[in-house]
């Protein structure tokens, strides 16, 4: 037992700037800025120090770097070897290593998160330097931490099964759900549907634009529904072989049907999941889904695979397809589409599902790991 308030430092990396857009201001940004914002609420006993360059506005000693951390390489670099000069001069009791990995340079007990581990399953579905990084060192970090943190069950289990960490070392730290994704005033939604142009009903989709969310198989089943009234919107910013699925709705002539907003600011997200009929995620692996989360919180009805760790997100709020079942995507859009009654049902079983998560449980099962890995 320590003899001293116990001392965290938190390396997070991955928090984007205030003002950035893409994918570092999405997930696991998403995540690591409610983590932070919450932990010192939970419990006063910790006292927390945060590696980051965005700087957010909360109760601890925030630590800032010169190296260029927004890029890949230069996180991998500061990770590796500025990381473990930062640790001995602040002596921490522990590290909470929140993006898969820790020093190798360092004894310093950890806590790690990992978030999924598409990265090694699906290793054709990505790219660059953060995945060879992963691959060869988020095993070996996950075997010498003193607790993981995983945001699902299925990744909890996906860790035990390809690393053989035992399961009672793995820890379940479930995302939560801002207040602000609720059902809006219709005058609001409305003046927002004017702004941009939108239909007075469509099907969303929310997030990345890249091979593992799987949208290939949703232009395919929108295609497959003929000439249908039905209208698709797709919401995000721009990952990998995105022109591919910009040429599969030139190529399906659904240019009319199918549109591409790109990347939206955070604070309208809650008034896209309002303004659409239906929210619409067919991913081929999720380590948690938060815009499932987000969208049943607003009241819209949602339409998520059945893959990974989907259903424990969505339950049986929603309906559930196979990944790879375009027919099975197709007959789901139609069945939404076309009953208003299911959609009423489904939007009063996804605002209960919704309730059941919390960023403040988030942060007590964090402090719950901490305190196993310290004792």
């Amino acid at each position: 037992m320590l003899d001293h308030p116990p001392h965290v430092a938190i390396s997070a990396h991955l928090l984007a700037p205030h003002g950035s857009v893409g994918y570092r201001s999405a997930g696991i940004h998403t995540y690591l800025t409610h983590l932070l914002h919450n932990l010192p609420r939970v419990d006063e006993a910790f006292r927390y120090t945060v590696y980051t360059r965005a700087l957010p506005a909360i109760p601890a000693r925030l630590r800032s770097t010169g190296w260029p951390t927004a890029h890949p390489l230069g996180r991998i670099a500061w990770e590796q070897l500025a990381q473990p000069f930062a640790l001995r001069r602040d002596q921490p009791d522990l590290l909470h290593a929140t993006a898969f990995v820790a020093p190798i340079l360092s004894n310093l007990k950890t806590v790690i998160t990992v978030y999924d581990l598409s990265f090694a399953l699906f290793p054709d579905l990505f790219r660059g330097p953060s995945l060879v990084y992963l691959r060869l060192f988020a095993r070996w970090s996950v075997r010498r931490a003193r607790r993981i943190i995983t945001i699902s069950d299925h990744t909890r289990r996906d860790v035990q099964r390809l690393y053989h960490v035992p399961l009672d070392c793995i820890d379940v730290a479930y995302p939560g759900v801002e207040a602000r994704f609720r059902p809006l005033p219709r005058a609001a939604v409305e003046t927002f549907r004017r702004k941009h142009a939108l239909p007075d009903r469509f099907c969303l989709y929310l997030g990345t634009l890249e091979p593992r969310k799987n949208l290939a198989r949703l232009i395919d089943a929108v295609s497959s529904l003929g000439s249908r009234d039905l209208r698709l919107v797709l919401v995000g910013g721009k990952g990998w072989l995105v022109e591919d699925l910009f040429a599969k709705v030139e190529s399906l002539g659904l240019a009319e049907r199918v549109r591409f907003i790109g990347y939206a600011p955070a604070a309208d997200l809650p008034l896209w999941y309002n303004a659409a009929t239906a929210f619409v995620y067919p991913s081929l692996y999720e380590g948690f889904g938060l815009p499932p989360l987000e969208a049943m919180a607003c009241g819209t009805p949602v339409i998520a695979s059945n893959a990974a760790a989907l259903p424990e997100v969505v339950g049986d709020a929603g309906l559930s397809v196979g990944p790879e079942d375009v027919a099975g995507l197709a007959q789901a859009l139609r069945r939404v589409w076309d009953d208003a009654t299911l959609r009423a049902e489904l939007s009063r079983r996804g605002l209960a599902q919704a309730r059941r998560f919390t960023w403040e449980a988030t942060a007590r099962s964090t402090v719950e790991s901490y305190r196993k890995a310290l004792n």
